[in-house]
């Protein structure tokens, strides 16, 4: 088998694939989640950002329009207090510039070097957007900062308003997104470690069984049927279990009808053959020149070789039929002549070791099947009775017809020792015969019923047996009834023009 399949491309592990394809799959959703969580947060983050810078520069603008009834001083005084103390909550820089570039507020007093640098400037920048600007409010980013800016008429001079300018640094918004970014890099690793420990343990989970039935079916084919192939927690690979398993009962029974076939081969070639040259030698030396003696050795010689031909039939009939080689030619014939015709093959049974046959046989029936493999059937149904009718060798046969069922029941009884209801069921399976003795040996191979079977199944026509120990056996086959001016067909359609014509 390995070396069948180097020839072939590389077989793949499912162990292998399926733990590599869930990787693929968990990386691929923890790398999506995390781009679309950073995404999310960084425009969430940014719009924060431009509602806070709005709402303060909102709410000092209010401040200033208030702080407008208050004298100079005092309004100066109060306004730098809020300024500082809403820059230092909000973590942003607010100031009151003049178009000049002149800082109104925060007090100059309190300003530092690098604060009037930082300001210094910034009127321009805000004076061209609010020019641009369609209202006396605009938020833009110019570099790293965002800016709120908007015209106020406190302190104004009369070249013009004043600006209220607020503004945010981004860094500061960057230092939070790099950060949350460590988060989630520190958590998707972990996620994704996670995501291929799972892996390994549901393609484990997964692989493991088929692992195991794969060993258990190495050993079958060597010739061990009492395994047993394990089932799973999962519904496909227990009924993948409990099919091998059945498939592995039927193959030791197979083995073991085979075996029996063998040696019943042997037994039922040997003795024929045995008899055939001992008799052809005693005509030759003994009974040549005696006519009466002669034709019985003869006759001796005759029945064995029909006993040879009927067991290489059997196999061989057997072995066309399962194969398909014959296929089922349908056609409309007399079943009451036809069977009358198999009836005469057995008169030499009655003629020369009394056989009784009690017929029961209905008039001018016609069905529709194949009529030399319905031949076979009747043939090997009566021929089984025979084989293991009881010691009054009587063997009823009936053919009658069921008009409430419009069906053409046949049956064959036999007076022998019945079977047991334990093998009843395995009388159709191949070379199975029942281990019993009899008084006189039986014929045949154990395929007999095998090919009925094989052919009803095929013609979908109802069939079976009925036993008990100690009262015989009966078989019965059900046949479609049709009338004699039907044209060859299906039985589907013969069914069809009959339900026609009765509907008429």
């Amino acid at each position: 088998m390995k070396s069948e399949r180097k020839g072939l491309k590389r077989l793949r592990s499912l162990n292998v694939t399926l733990w590599k394809y869930f990787c693929f799959f968990a990386l691929f959703i923890i790398l999506l989640i995390g781009v679309i969580c950073y995404v999310i947060v960084q425009n969430s983050f940014l719009s924060f950002m431009q509602e806070k810078i709005r709402t303060v520069g909102v709410t000092v603008s209010d401040r200033l329009d208030d702080a407008k009834n208050l004298s100079p001083a005092v309004a100066y005084l109060a306004m730098d207090e809020f300024i500082e103390r809403e820059s230092f909550e909000n973590n942003v820089n607010i100031a009151v510039l003049t178009p000049d570039g002149d800082i109104v507020l925060p007090i100059e007093q309190r300003l530092s070097d690098s604060e009037r640098e930082y300001w210094s400037g910034v009127q321009d920048i805000v004076g061209e957007r609010l020019s641009d600007s369609e209202t006396s409010v605009t938020i833009f980013a110019e570099g790293n900062m965002y800016t709120y800016a908007a015209t106020t008429d406190f302190a104004a001079t009369p070249s013009g308003n004043n600006f209220v300018v607020v503004r945010y640094s981004v860094d500061i918004a960057n230092d939070a997104m790099s950060n949350v970014q460590r988060y989630m890099i520190v958590v998707g690793i972990f996620a994704i470690l996670i995501a291929f420990l799972i892996a390994y343990t549901m393609s484990q989970k997964v692989s493991d069984p088929l692992k195991s039935l794969t060993a258990t079916a190495n050993k079958m084919a060597k010739g061990d049927y009492n395994v047993n192939f394990a089932s799973a927690e999962y519904q496909e690979i227990a009924q993948l279990s409990d099919a091998l398993n059945y498939a592995c009962s039927e193959i030791k029974k197979t083995d073991g009808f085979q075996k029996e076939l063998l040696a019943n081969v042997s037994h039922d070639l040997r003795t024929p053959l045995t008899m055939i040259k001992a008799y052809a030698s005693m005509i030759k030396e003994i009974s040549g020149d005696n006519p009466e003696k002669r034709n019985q050795h003869l006759q001796v010689i005759i029945d064995e070789a029909d006993r040879l031909a009927g067991l290489v039939n059997d196999v061989l009939n057997m072995s066309k039929i399962s194969s398909d080689i014959n296929q089922i030619n349908k056609k409309v014939f007399n079943l009451t002549e036809f069977l009358y015709g198999i009836m005469k093959k057995f008169e030499y049974l009655r003629d020369m070791q009394g056989y009784t046959f009690m017929i029961d046989i209905d008039p001018d029936l016609y069905t529709c099947a194949d009529e030399e493999k319905i031949g076979q059937v009747l043939y090997n149904l009566i021929s089984n009775a025979v084989n293991y009718t009881g010691e009054d060798k009587k063997v009823f046969v009936s053919l009658k017809y069921d008009p409430a069922r419009g069906r053409i029941k046949f049956k064959v009884r036999d007076t022998g020792k019945g079977i047991s209801k334990e093998d009843l069921p395995a009388i159709w399976d191949r070379y199975y015969r029942v281990k019993e003795n009899h008084a006189r040996p039986v014929k045949g191979t154990g395929l007999g019923l095998a090919i009925v079977k094989t052919i009803l199944e095929k013609h979908a026509f109802d069939f079976g047996a009925d036993s008990e120990l100690g009262k015989g056996s009966e078989f019965w086959v059900d046949f479609p009834e049709v009338s004699p001016e039907l044209p060859e067909e299906g039985p589907e359609q013969a069914d069809e023009n009959k339900d026609a014509k009765k509907n008429g």
